[in-house]
């Protein structure tokens, strides 16, 4: 008789039991705080060596944990409405097909160049995923890639490699990316995209990275076929031949529109004092203008703007369950005791050893919670006070929570956006493990070198 797998519980099921727990917690942990000051950049912070006891703690109701999380969903209403307002806009962009079409481009421009190929491709998936978010949109394009590999000799690894490994990469140094640095940054009290300028350079450094690994892949079964991954696997995923979308002068103009978008939203982020209220406006306002670019009558627009945001509903669920922990936690007054229970190891080790540390904790807590901006809500309300307290900046702390979300995204079996990539492409999970582990274990030393380097240099 046969082992019943293990299987991961919803994530909606994992933050509603961690509300349960935050509650419990409250009940055996010792109430204290500790004192906050403003720093001269206006943001409060916690003050090192000042953690007392609560002189007179006060319980928490036994139904608190169900009546928080209409609190919680209030307290960050600002950003659950910024989700739906950018999923409505990104199905408009969808709807003009631009984003398809070049991406569509550049895989078929290089087909009969390799190299480029995996470059061109990786660099796209990669600049998708740390500007707007990309990561369920690459789904359609997994029979594309799978077509092309295996025209030019390779296999279903490397179709996958291309795509999850660009992807990855993406969402780990993303600079703008507004379901993981936006929500980090907001949670931790940052300016929006500040400290860009070195996740852009980080993103350098780790795309070309991730190109030699799928480059080397490709080179050693095309030497000898008998290494490939999938040579003892016979359910291969047999795929058409698939239409070639046309890359249009309507789609170079949506395109167009959306780097001045960004170039707009970066300037009034760190010129005019922008934040989430006016990035949703621009959004709403960058999804008319690609709708009459695309010309795309009056109700398509609403219609995709509306299933965009709907699409989202989901994500907006579990920022709002995530951020209830906090609410609970807060109204336990308990956080600043776990805080002060955590960093008394960390402080040991200094401040780059903390930050390594804050990688390693943040890539565990994505096995369980797989959503970016979940996952961003539940960990940074603990990370970015604890920051103050052991030496490392709060951007630091942020870039921890990068890495550890986007490189483990493409690896642990709960990222359901990966699960669907590897289905797709007919590729079982303990083959994966083995080509993608060497590169995780690359990025995670880069990663702890780059969160060394920004504590040395005070990264802010």
């Amino acid at each position: 008789m046969s082992q019943p797998k293990f299987h991961v519980p919803h994530t909606l099921v994992l933050l509603l039991s961690m509300i349960v727990i935050a509650q419990i917690l409250t009940y055996v942990l010792p109430q204290g705080s500790y004192e906050r000051q403003t720093n001269a950049q206006g943001r409060e912070e916690v003050v090192a060596g000042s953690f007392e006891p609560v002189e007179d703690p006060a319980s928490v109701p036994w139904h608190k944990a169900l009546t928080a999380i209409p609190s919680g969903f209030a307290a960050a209403a600002d950003i659950i409405f910024f989700v739906f307002l950018v999923g409505g806009a990104f199905e408009v962009l969808r709807a003009s097909g631009a984003v398809d079409a070049m991406i569509s481009w550049l895989l078929r421009r290089f087909r009969n160049v390799p190299i480029a190929l995996i470059a061109a491709g990786m660099f796209a998936f990669a600049v998708g995923s740390a500007t707007i978010g990309m990561a369920e949109e690459y789904l359609p394009f997994v029979p594309i890639l799978l077509v092309l590999v295996r025209g030019l000799g390779f296999d279903a690894v490397t179709a996958v490699g291309i795509l999850c490994l660009g992807y990855g990469v993406g969402y780990g140094a993303a600079f703008m990316n507004p379901f993981t640095v936006l929500v980090a940054q907001e949670v931790s009290g940052l300016q929006p995209t500040s400290g860009w300028a070195m996740r852009v350079v980080l993103l350098a450094i780790f795309l070309p990275v991730a190109i030699h690994h799928v480059w080397s892949y490709t080179r050693r079964i095309t030497a000898d076929p008998t290494k490939s991954l999938m040579h003892d696997v016979d359910s291969l995923v047999e795929v058409e031949d698939v239409e070639e979308k046309r890359f249009t002068q309507t789609h170079v103009a949506v395109l167009a529109l959306i780097v001045v978008t960004i170039v707009v939203i970066v300037i009034g982020l760190s010129q005019w004092h922008w934040y989430l209220a006016e990035m949703g406006a621009i959004f709403v306002g960058l999804s008319i203008a690609i709708a009459v670019i695309a010309r795309l009558s009056p109700d398509t627009w609403a219609a995709k703007f509306c299933l965009g945001a709907s699409e989202l509903t989901t994500t907006a669920l579990l920022i709002g369950f995530a951020r209830t922990i906090q609410v609970v936690l807060d109204d336990g007054q308990v956080v600043d005791t776990i805080i002060h229970g955590i960093a008394q190891p960390l402080e040991t080790l200094g401040a780059q050893g903390a930050a390594v540390g804050m990688l390693v904790f943040q890539s565990l807590c994505n096995f369980f919670i797989p959503s970016g901006s979940g996952q961003a809500y539940v960990t940074m309300p603990l990370m970015a006070p604890l920051a103050d307290l052991v030496g490392v900046s709060r951007q630091a702390a942020v870039l921890a929570y990068q890495f550890g979300d986007g490189f483990t995204n493409i690896l642990v079996p709960t990222n359901a956006v990966l699960v669907g990539i590897l289905g797709l492409a007919g590729v079982p999970y303990d083959r994966w493990v083995r080509f993608v582990m060497p590169f995780m274990l690359k990025m995670w030393a880069l990663g702890a070198l780059a969160l060394i380097t920004a504590t040395l240099i005070g990264y802010r």
